[in-house]
This record gives structure tokens, sequence and C-alpha cells, in this order.
């Protein structure tokens, strides 16, 4: 297995800049497994697909408006920092640009003042940096939210008219540096009618980080070190998984990030899924044996990355690749914004 295996060539234009509206107006390639067919809707339809007993499982992390741009204290050259995840107080773990010329000691200085950031270490594996940030007045996170931007990933150069586009209808908790992007096509009409038809959703967290951002960059893809994300597994999800599993009903995960967080629950000596918060660094590559989701709803991914070979690892390489040039050859629109498939 390479990492070449995961690589496929992907059009600029087919990049979605602007999500659908309404949400469930997007397009939903339907694959099926057993007889590899793919089917073309749109996901409303999605109910269709849906059987009464079945637990949807979604990731209700929210986005933290986590781009911080300001300017470093000695010279006011421009530095945008990325919030990625907190260590303690008011010190985090961050992504800094540019990079090189923000050693330790070093001062930032954002929204004319309400928030200054001291570099305090390099982290070497990701040349990152570790920041403490003070405020003038107020708490840190009111500061976040008064000068912070959503933070869009790169491939997305159309600026966005509402933040409320990059959260899932059904987002609480604020930890995330990045969308659950499966899930931005719910709206609350269709969570409605999901559940009128007898579908239990359930709720994970998993606080989407740094790989949503990187490519696998060594040849041999189970060489690559994954980011752990802290995640929680409630214990009524637990319960609902466990009871659906029992008597015979599917669980069909909403997105890669609610995957990782229901296996990294699952016990292979009980096999059960147990309430659990922690961190977890789980990568699933093909010949990954999935203890607990039976389907999976989720976008088109980037090529060489850790979901393209998770979703690989669930379908069949094969089987995904030819829905993906299939996806191509339909103009499906890819990524964060873009069109959705249902996995069975």
């Amino acid at each position: 297995m390479r990492t070449a295996d995961f690589d496929y060539d992907l059009p600029t234009g087919l990049i979605a800049q602007r999500p659908v509206e309404p949400r469930d107006a997007c397009r939903l390639m339907v694959v099926e497994r057993a007889s590899g067919q793919i089917d073309h809707k749109t996901f409303r339809d999605l109910p269709e697909y849906l059987r009464e007993g079945d637990v949807l499982v979604v990731n209700e992390t929210r986005v933290l408006p986590a781009r911080l741009r300001g300017a470093k204290d000695e010279t006011g050259g421009a530095v945008e920092v990325l919030l990625l995840r907190p260590r303690y107080g008011t010190t985090w773990e961050c992504l800094v640009k540019p990079g090189r010329r923000l050693k330790p000691g070093a001062k930032v200085v954002f929204g004319d003042g309400l928030l200054t950031g001291l570099i305090v270490d390099v982290i070497e594996q990701t040349g990152g940096r570790v920041i403490t940030f003070s405020v003038r007045e107020g708490t840190f996170m009111d500061a976040v939210h008064a000068i912070g931007e959503m933070p869009l990933p790169p491939y997305i150069t159309a600026s966005l008219d509402d933040p409320e586009k990059y959260q899932t209808v059904y987002a609480t908790h604020e930890h995330s540096v990045a969308a659950p992007t499966a899930g931005l096509h719910f709206t609350e009409a269709l969570m409605d009618e999901i559940q009128k038809r007898g579908v239990h959703v359930a709720r994970v967290e998993l606080d989407v980080g740094l790989d949503t951002f990187r490519p696998v960059a060594v040849d041999d893809p189970r060489e690559h070190v994954m980011h752990a994300e802290h995640y929680r597994v409630p214990a009524w999800t637990a319960d609902a998984v466990n009871e659906a599993r029992r008597r015979g009903s599917r669980v069909i995960a909403v997105g890669t990030t609610s995957v990782r967080a229901l296996e990294s629950a699952y016990n292979e000596q009980t096999r059960l899924v147990e309430p659990s918060e922690g961190v977890t660094d789980l990568f699933i590559l093909p010949g990954f044996t999935f203890g607990v989701v039976d389907a999976l709803i989720t976008n088109f991914h980037m090529p060489r990355s850790t979901l393209l070979m998770m979703v690989s690892a669930f379908a069949g390489r094969d089987l995904i690749m030819r829905a993906y040039e299939t996806a191509k050859r339909e103009r499906y629109r890819f990524l964060s914004f873009g069109d959705a498939m249902l996995i069975v």
C-alpha cells in the first residue's frame, strides 16, 4: 500500500467555493458496497435510505472563529495565527504564518491591542507554535469572538457572507478549527423528517484539528503520524448504538469524524461501544476492521488525504476510486462545501 494509491486528479473547477442553498439541495451519490452500484440523488432524498430503528450518529462540535490576523510587535509585519487546541489556560497550540520569523519571545498584537500573543515554544513535528495569550479586557474567548474569523480551508478562496454556513444546524460545543463537513447538508426540517421515520439521532464530539489541513506526505501511509484530537462518546449515545447493534439495526455515521469517535470508543473484547472521553490518533487504513459503523455519509475528499484512505477502508479502494471518477465525470462538487456520498 502506497500513498500514491490514493491520488487522483482534482480539477480546480470542481472544488466548491460556496455551499448550496438550501443545504439539502446538494447532490448525493449513493454507493452500495455489496453490488458496486452507484446512484445519483439529492441530499433531501436521504430519508429514503434510512430505516426505522437505525441510529444516525452526528458530530455536534462547533467551529471556533480560530483565524486571528495580527502584527508582529517589533516590526508591524503581518501575522496570521490559527488556533488549534488549548494546552492550559490561555496557552494554545497554533499554526502561524510566516512561521520562521516567529521565534520564542516574539510578541504578536491583535485587534488594536485587545489581544496579545507571546510565542513560548516551537512544535517541531508540525512547525507550529505554542502561544500564551493575554487579553486587555474581558475573557480570551470574548476577544476571539470579537476579532476571529472562520477558518475556512485554504482551497476555499471565496469570501463567506454568513459564518453560520460553515456550522452544522446541530452544532453545540465550540472546539473545532474545521467543520465536520458531511453534516453541513442537514437542515432542521430534514432532521425532523428523519426522526419522524423512527431513526434515532445520537451525538458524539470530535474536535476537528490539524489533519484536516495536512495531506499525507510520506510514501507509505502507515508511517504517517496522525494528530491527536479530543473526542467524547456520551453514555446515552453508547447505549443507543449498542442497542441498535443488538437488535440488528444499522449505525450510520455522519462524517469521518463520527467514525473515528465511534471506533475509538469500541471495545473489541466486549464488542460494545463504551462511554469515552479522551484523545484519539486512530488512523483508519484499508485492512481496518470496523466494529461499529454500518453506513457512512461523507463528502468528496482531497487526494492523498487520510479521509480518502478511511472511506477506501470502508468501501474498498477500487470502488471508491471508481466513484470519484464518476463524480468528476458527472461534475459533482468536491471538498468542504461540495456534494455528499452515502456508502451503504
